[in-house]
Parts: C-alpha cells; sequence; structure tokens
C-alpha cells in the first residue's frame, strides 16, 4: 500500500510503502472495543476510600443497657446503622486493570492503524521540524494541511521546538512512537506519521 508524503508546508515529498500486516488489516470493532476498555480500565486512579466500623474513632461503651428499654439491642455506635458510624460495603483503594493478552493488544494496534488507513484519515509527513517553537507559525501550517483533532507520531524522539509549539493548540497531541496507542488514535479525528514512525512500527511488528 503506498502513501503519498507531504511535508509541514503542504508540498508534495514523494510517497511512501505502507506494510499491509499493519495498515492493511480488516478492522475489527470487537478488538478495538477491548484495548480501549483496557486502556482506559488501567489508568483509573482506584483511590476511592471510606471508612468501615473498624476505623472510625468513636467511644467503645455500649449505647445503652440491653435488655428493658424496648428498643433494638446495641452495643457500638460505629454500627452503620448510625449516623456517624462506619460504612457497610463502601469503596476501598484498588486496581481497575484488567488482563488483555499481549498479541491481542499488539492487533488492536494494527487495527487501529488500519482504520485509519482505510477511512483516508491517515496523513504522512516527511518530519516534524520547525526552526523557532512558534505555537502561531503552526497554526497556520495545521490550517493549511487541514488539520483539526489531530494526533501526530514521530520516531523515537519528538523535536523539542515543535513539541512546545503544539503543547499549546487545542486538540492537538504529539507523542513519540514509543507512546503510540489505540485510544489515542480513535479519539483524533486524523493520525500523522512521520516517516522515522513508520519505519520504527514496520520494525515492531516485523
Amino acid at each position: 500500500m503506498k502513501a503519498d508524503v507531504t511535508t509541514l508546508d503542504a508540498k508534495k515529498a514523494g510517497t511512501v510503502e505502507l506494510p499491509d500486516h499493519v495498515f492493511g488489516l480488516e478492522p475489527r470493532p470487537d478488538i478495538l472495543q477491548r484495548m480501549v476498555r483496557y486502556q482506559l480500565a488501567k489508568r483509573r486512579s482506584g483511590t476511592a476510600h471510606v471508612k468501615d466500623r473498624s476505623e472510625i474513632n468513636a467511644s467503645t461503651a455500649k449505647v445503652y443497657r440491653q435488655k428493658g428499654t424496648g428498643r433494638a439491642r446495641h452495643g457500638s455506635k460505629k454500627a452503620p446503622i448510625f449516623r456517624g458510624g462506619g460504612k457497610a460495603f463502601g469503596p476501598k483503594p484498588r486496581s481497575h486493570a484488567i488482563d488483555l493478552p499481549k498479541k491481542v493488544r499488539a492487533l488492536a494496534l494494527k487495527h487501529a492503524l488500519s482504520a485509519k488507513a482505510k477511512s483516508e484519515t491517515l496523513i504522512v509527513i516527511d518530519k516534524c521540524e520547525l526552526k523557532d517553537a512558534k505555537t502561531k507559525e503552526l497554526k497556520s501550517r495545521f490550517a493549511k494541511l487541514g488539520f483539526g483533532s489531530v494526533l501526530i507520531i514521530d520516531g523515537a524522539s519528538v523535536p523539542e521546538a515543535f513539541a512546545r509549539a503544539a503543547r499549546n493548540l487545542p486538540q492537538v497531541d504529539v507523542l513519540p512512537v514509543q507512546g503510540i496507542n489505540v485510544y489515542d488514535i480513535l479519539r483524533h479525528e486524523k493520525l500523522v506519521l512521520t516517516k522515522a514512525a513508520i519505519e520504527a512500527l514496520e520494525a515492531r511488528f516485523k
């Protein structure tokens, strides 16, 4: 599969070959859904916590005598039935992460890339380089290219000037190829890959 290569100035810069085993698959929504669920569950903090009756600081004395009052038997004000008592079966800190095989995660990334290629929302640029970290300049270049909601993936590292210029633009995310993930690919309208990113992905899935 061939794709046209463009520059940040919206000029043609030749073509590049996209490997079919990475960009030519028929997207499977079920695998993509499993991967997105895996990612969102894993990033949950899981810090919700309430006190149960063993953590409440209150008197341990019996509330009132056992018999003769006509009321129910109670031994502690820490019981969940009382105001100020402990919470019964409340949330405790835990991990929300779920298991997903490594092969399925790798396959999901291929399907996400293939989905962008099939919908023609995958754009290849030669490189991400700016002389100065000027957001205004980068915004004008993105306007020429028709970029709105876009995820930009570069090679092993992103040039500092480009990253600084892009971080103030809404709906624009820039990541090195190591940070590429299914959720970010799907939540942006367009995916932009540099030639270095394509080479790294091809080597990763070889």
